[in-house]
């Protein structure tokens, strides 16, 4: 509360406070055991995923308001609507109270799609992003972010929104201010692939490996014990 705070309070606990990066174990693994193109997906699809001049994009979030589904799909509809042809998969976790955007999204998009909805399994999860070429968030509220880097472990180029924790992580070319700017770097990628799988973008993950933070954790559990 503002009333009677304690004075210079907030240096005071900045000084015993340190922030540590949510561990992610996996990325001290190989990602890559199998060739993208030999990843097992329905029968409908496996064709599909042999056009490697077709762009896959992954947006792999909650199924919740909070990551703007919204403008992600009005982002989808727009390009399909321009006859562009892209691959979509749509993963992430589904609660109860669904947005109605994505039932009217699996519909409009249908030829588009390659995977829809929650994977139980993880590796099936990873494999899906091991097919697929640029990772989308246009998330409104996100603390971190683990969904995009492990899309950038598996070698999907992010497209992130200019905010949140994202430019903490993300260089510049990752990083949009608009919807507007969102659909026309996922136009240009569309239109030309290659600019997202060759594009060389320097985000070390490898500070978010549990190897590399193993040790801070273990030092702040021994001053606390």
């Amino acid at each position: 509360m503002p009333d009677f705070r304690p004075k210079n309070v907030e240096e005071k606990i900045r000084l015993k406070s340190q922030v540590l990066y949510y561990p992610m174990a996996f990325i001290d693994e190989n990602p890559f055991v199998e060739n993208r193109m030999e990843v097992v997906c329905n029968s409908k699809n496996v064709d599909l995923l042999e056009e490697k001049n077709i762009l896959h994009i992954v947006w792999p979030h909650r199924w919740e308001h909070d990551k703007d589904p919204e403008v992600f799909f009005n982002t989808m509809f727009r390009l399909s609507d321009l006859g562009l042809k892209f691959h979509l998969s749509v993963l992430g976790e589904v609660f109860k109270d669904v947005p109605e955007i994505f039932s009217i999204a699996k519909d409009r998009l249908g030829q588009h799609i390659i995977h829809w909805g929650y994977e139980e399994s993880r590796h099936e999860y990873l494999n899906v992003l091991k097919l697929a070429d640029v990772v989308v968030s246009t998330a409104k509220h996100e603390f971190f972010g683990v969904a995009m880097l492990e899309g950038v472990w598996c070698k999907c180029f992010p497209l992130c929104p200019d905010r949140l924790v994202y430019p903490e992580i993300f260089p510049k070319e990752c990083l949009y201010n608009t919807e507007v700017q969102l659909f026309k770097r996922l136009k240009q990628f569309i239109t030309r692939p290659s600019l997202a799988r060759q594009m060389d973008v320097k985000i070390d993950i490898s500070k978010f490996a549990w190897s590399a933070l193993e040790h801070q954790f273990k030092d702040i559990l021994q001053a606390v014990v």
